[in-house]
């Protein structure tokens, strides 16, 4: 990548069905409406610290699955009719049948990579993801299917989805810990979300997390009450490749993530 390219803003469209999509259009945007788990005990921790409502070219609902005949024989008449030209296509929701149409419209569009987060196994079930995989690898397009969404890592085989990752700072969390002594006890003194989960969730955990004691036990309730309140968007069947809901996924990766940063604030210290 040329530095001119990396100068430049990166841009994304969305191409959904459903609520997953809106809510990370809206997370990354940073609708100060968005995000009420707080309640009347919101401290507005995230609004105005950013907004990548400029990176976001445009969002186009497509009809749901259960709007469309189960099996589509010309697919492209339902994509939309212009796709602008973007670095990144974001998708979720679509009929099998449009998500098996979506690279080769992205790629006539000029777009340069595909991301399709797997929230619901059902959704993108394995066939249909390499289906996917095989058709944007001939086009020459990136693509990831993180499963769940807050799985997503930077590769560096893949430079337009790391900088979606890294610029926009979203995927797999990460966090920054401080903790302090109440007596004999070890508490979290403060939280740093340096990289959130696409849906925007971290936010909520970090706001939890202050306060707590680090006895795992009590440190793993607190940070499972909080990420299961968010709520997460994953399903809770059991999907048959990792033999977890995909919620428990979710739920994992942002218990790991915070041990990651206890033990480096405790390195620190």
């Amino acid at each position: 990548m040329n530095s001119s390219e990396k100068n430049e803003i990166l841009s994304i469209i969305f191409i959904y069905s459903g609520d997953f999509a809106e809510r990370v259009i809206r997370n990354l945007i940073n609708d100060p409406s968005f995000c009420k788990s707080c309640g009347l005990y919101c401290d507005s921790c995230k609004y105005g610290v950013y907004s990548y409502v400029r990176n976001i070219r445009a969002a186009m609902e497509l009809p749901s699955p259960a709007e469309l005949p189960a099996f589509i024989d010309n697919p492209e008449d339902y994509m939309p009719k212009k796709i602008p030209k973007a670095d990144l296509c974001i998708s979720s929701g679509l009929h099998k049948d449009l998500l098996l149409e979506l690279p080769y419209a992205i790629a006539r569009a000029g777009l340069k990579a595909l991301i399709v987060p797997i929230e619901d196994f059902m959704e993108v079930p394995s066939g249909l993801k390499k289906q996917v995989e095989e058709s944007c690898e001939e086009l020459g397009l990136e693509s990831a299917f993180p499963k769940p969404f807050c799985s997503l890592e930077p590769s560096e085989d893949k430079p337009i989805i790391s900088r979606f990752v890294n610029e926009l700072r979203v995927g797999r969390p990460q966090l920054e810990i401080s903790v302090t002594k109440r007596g004999n006890t070890e508490v979290i003194e403060s939280v740093i979300v340096r990289r959130s989960a696409p849906c925007g969730s971290t936010w909520y955990v970090a706001r939890k997390l202050i306060g707590v004691e680090t006895e795992k036990e009590i440190l793993y309730d607190v940070v499972a009450k909080a990420h299961h309140s968010y709520p997460c968007t994953a399903t809770m069947t059991v999907d048959p490749e990792v033999k977890e809901p995909i919620l428990h996924l979710g739920g994992f990766i942002i218990r790991e993530e915070v041990e990651k940063a206890l033990r480096k604030a405790r390195m620190q210290k």
